[in-house]
Formats: C-alpha cells, sequence, structure tokens
C-alpha cells in the first residue's frame, strides 16, 4: 500500500497524515473545510519544525513529507485511488455510517477502509458497507507523532488477510500495533474513560480541588499528565460521548457521565480546543480555571 487517505483534517487527522506522510506513503488528506486543511497543514509543518530543531529529521526529510500530502475538499476525488483510507472524523456514529457508505461506493474494491474511532463498534460501521472483510479499526494515540500505540480492532467479519496487513503498515509508521476485539471503547477507553469521569464525580464531591486531584493522580500513580488535564485535552465533548457509546454498549450505569462533565459540555467548556475546561487555556498556557467557578457549579449540583 501506497496511496493513503486520510478524512477529517483535525487533530487526529493533521496527525495521522503527518505519520504516513513522513514514512514516505502518498497522503491524500480531505475535509469539507478549505479553512481547516490548511490549518492542518500549518500544524503539520511547525510539528516538523519541531522535529528539525530537535535533531530527530532533517529539513530535507521534512519537506518530502510536506510534499506527500494533497489535500481535497472532494471525498470523491481525494479517495478514488487508495489503497487504504483512514476515517478520523467526528466521534458521532451517524457521520461515520454515512462516510463509509460513500466509501464504499466511491473506493476500489480492493481498498481497506480504516476507522480511527476511539469507541464505535467497527462491526456496526462495517455493516454499512458491502465489504466487511475489508473494514478495520486503527485507534491511535494523541499526539499521533510521537505516540506509539495503534489499537488494532477486528470487526467480526474483519479478515485475517486485512489484519495481518494493516498490523503490519502500522509497524512500519515506527507505531507498536496492539490487536484488541470490537467492545465498547476497545481497551484504552474501556479503562481511561472511568478513571477521567471518576475524577470528575471527585471533584463535583468536593473532596479535592482540579490541582489537586491531578497532583495526587502525577505524582501518587506516576501518571504522566492528571485526569482532568487529560480530559482537557481530549476534548471534554469527546469524553462525554465516549462514556455514552460505553454506558449505551453495555448497559451499565457505572459509565453513566459525571452531571459536572454534561454541564460543562453543555456550557461549551471543551478543554484545550474551546480555550476553557477544567484549566484555562485561553492566554496561551494552562492556567488553573478559578476555583470560585467549579465551587458555585458543585453548589448547584449538590
Amino acid at each position: 500500500m501506497k496511496n493513503i487517505t486520510v478524512i477529517g483534517s483535525g487533530t487526529m487527522g493533521n496527525g495521522i497524515a503527518h505519520a504516513f506522510a513522513q514514512c514516505d506513503y502518498k497522503v491524500n488528506l480531505v475535509d469539507i473545510n478549505e479553512a481547516a486543511l490548511q490549518k492542518a497543514l500549518a500544524t503539520i509543518t511547525k510539528n516538523l519544525d519541531r522535529q528539525v530543531q530537535k535533531g530527530t529529521i532533517t529539513e530535507e526529510a521534512k519537506n518530502v513529507t510536506l510534499k506527500n500530502i494533497t489535500t481535497f475538499t472532494d471525498l470523491a476525488a481525494g479517495a478514488k485511488n487508495a489503497d487504504l483510507v483512514v476515517e478520523a472524523a467526528s466521534e458521532n456514529v451517524d457521520i461515520k455510517l454515512k462516510i463509509f457508505k460513500q466509501l464504499d461506493e466511491i473506493c476500489s474494491p480492493n481498498t481497506i477502509l480504516a476507522s480511527n474511532t476511539s469507541s464505535i463498534s467497527i462491526t456496526q460501521i462495517a455493516a454499512a458497507t458491502k465489504r466487511a472483510d475489508k473494514v478495520i479499526g486503527m485507534h491511535f494515540m494523541n499526539p499521533v507523532p510521537i505516540m506509539k500505540l495503534v489499537e488494532i480492532i477486528r470487526g467480526y467479519s474483519t479478515s485475517d488477510e486485512v489484519t495481518e496487513l494493516i498490523m503490519a503498515t502500522s509497524k512500519k509508521l515506527n507505531k507498536v500495533p496492539v490487536e484488541v476485539n470490537d467492545f465498547p471503547g476497545f481497551v484504552a477507553n474501556k479503562i481511561l474513560m472511568p478513571m477521567i469521569n471518576e475524577a470528575i464525580i471527585t471533584l463535583q464531591e468536593g473532596v479535592a480541588g482540579v490541582e489537586e486531584i491531578d497532583t495526587v493522580m502525577k505524582l501518587g500513580m506516576a501518571h504522566p499528565m492528571g485526569p482532568l488535564q487529560l480530559a482537557d485535552f481530549i476534548g471534554l465533548d469527546v469524553c462525554l460521548n465516549i462514556l455514552r457509546v460505553l454506558q449505551d454498549g453495555f448497559g451499565n450505569q457505572k459509565y453513566a457521565p459525571c452531571p459536572l462533565l454534561v454541564n460543562m459540555v453543555t456550557a461549551g467548556h471543551l478543554g484545550v480546543k474551546s480555550g476553557k475546561g477544567f484549566y484555562d487555556y485561553s492566554g496561551g498556557t494552562k492556567d488553573l480555571v478559578l476555583a470560585d467557578r467549579f465551587k458555585k457549579k458543585v453548589a448547584e449540583l449538590a
């Protein structure tokens, strides 16, 4: 496989495009929004510049990587010649099903269709196509150019051949692929999201403040980032969506999202991408959000 199409140019999409292009794959990056594509290219360039400054790649390698990426706002034009399509659109099942149905009609019968979903059933996504044996999950970790893990999720009908090929392709990206079964949240988010949710419940109940909760988990459990800061980094809306997938998929109330998380998402406080979540990023730095705001919210919910 040499021709890769990535659908979605957000944080995950541009990171996936970066990872493939840097390993000399030809990448078509597709988004419905031209401004989003230009922002993605700027992000990739900035991240490559950082690699050059650190001495991990050369200026020539940076330029080759950028030349390997072509942008499209038309899905058919960007995907028709792909050997592999990696969908990295919003974590919304209806959006993903629509995209995969379109890809099934656009792409060659031999094209493998992968989703970067972090929680949604690959079997359900595959059912929107006539090539269920060629549909698979490739769940990259954020930030994609740095993180080594890729969860490889087999749907009910995913073939051994496709699984082996995607495992091998992931290794060519200098990643460590781990094969997991198709259950809500897979492994990473089935474990991570309840922990984040419990941290938010701990905040809501007034056991400790934002910074205190994160410090306990960083210093006491050797986590590189506290759960509330990590939630901001992932996106509180994404965390909420994944928890709802877990709750619906397993029918278990232990995955029910904390009311404080629901209220923050409703209010538009989504974390880094909105400029404010559990921390304030409006000044370009991670400043602790005023404790008074959380005390007020906790009092309202009590």
